[in-house]
């Protein structure tokens, strides 16, 4: 495909949402007894935990010392660029992490949405209630712009994964590689109207916080209720 265009974008308070249970504190810090305790389990969580693997070794397509440290939320930042899902997502593939948000909370709730009745379909159970938190960021930048009208049927904006993924995972490596490219503002497929921003870097993250929280609810149906809470 051609390359999209480039365009400065300044964007406060996008939203990426997860769930709240990776607000609660570590699984592990019931079992410590004392500090010493801690820095034991902490060596052992390090063992399983792909974030604290990335930030101390890296991974096979993420160097370490593109990893932040010692700003509210390090952590969550550093998390997305570590963890994957099995065959990647739109615009990246197993290797690599991307931080995937929208400029509004509908947006947000749509993508998500989405994404979990896939997988409650494909376990053929639509009974599940997920609460979600907001994270609220900052961004400041040039992003390549998939926006215009000549994008509409390209096949990286397909609602297809079968056809979007593939496509949409080369056109992001040929990007970091010829292009450097910081990222990609995209209009969202699930969320009509709805605008979303892919940072290809962990640094371009800025003042992260946390916002409200949501509840989507299957009861039976395809389509979740979803409440703020």
């Amino acid at each position: 495909m051609q390359i999209p265009p480039r365009a400065d974008i300044s964007q406060r308070d996008t939203i990426r949402l997860i769930s709240t249970g990776r607000l609660k504190e570590p699984v592990l810090m019931p079992l410590a007894r004392n500090h010493g305790d801690l820095e034991d389990l902490a060596e052992l969580e390090g063992a399983t935990s792909g974030r604290l693997q990335a930030q101390q070794g890296g991974l096979p397509d993420l160097d370490p010392r593109e990893l932040v440290f010692g700003r509210p939320g390090y952590t969550f930042i550093n998390a997305a660029f570590a963890y994957t899902r099995p065959g990647g997502n739109r615009f990246n593939d197993d290797a690599r992490g991307v931080w995937y948000c929208a400029f509004d909370a509908e947006t947000a709730l749509g993508e998500v949405s989405f994404h979990l009745t896939r997988e409650l379909a494909a376990i053929e159970r639509f009974e599940n209630v997920t609460d979600y938190a907001e994270l609220v960021a900052d961004f400041i930048g040039s992003f390549h712009d998939l926006r215009g009208a000549e994008f509409s049927k390209d096949p990286v904006l397909d609602p297809d994964t079968v056809l979007a993924y593939p496509a949409g995972q080369a056109l992001a490596k040929q990007l970091r590689k010829q292009d450097a490219a910081t990222g990609l503002v995209y209009p969202s497929v699930r969320h009509v109207g709805g605008t979303c921003l892919a940072a290809f870097l962990p640094d371009l993250v800025q003042n992260l916080r946390q916002g409200g929280i949501w509840r989507l609810e299957w009861q039976g149906s395809s389509v979740p209720a979803i409440t703020p809470i």
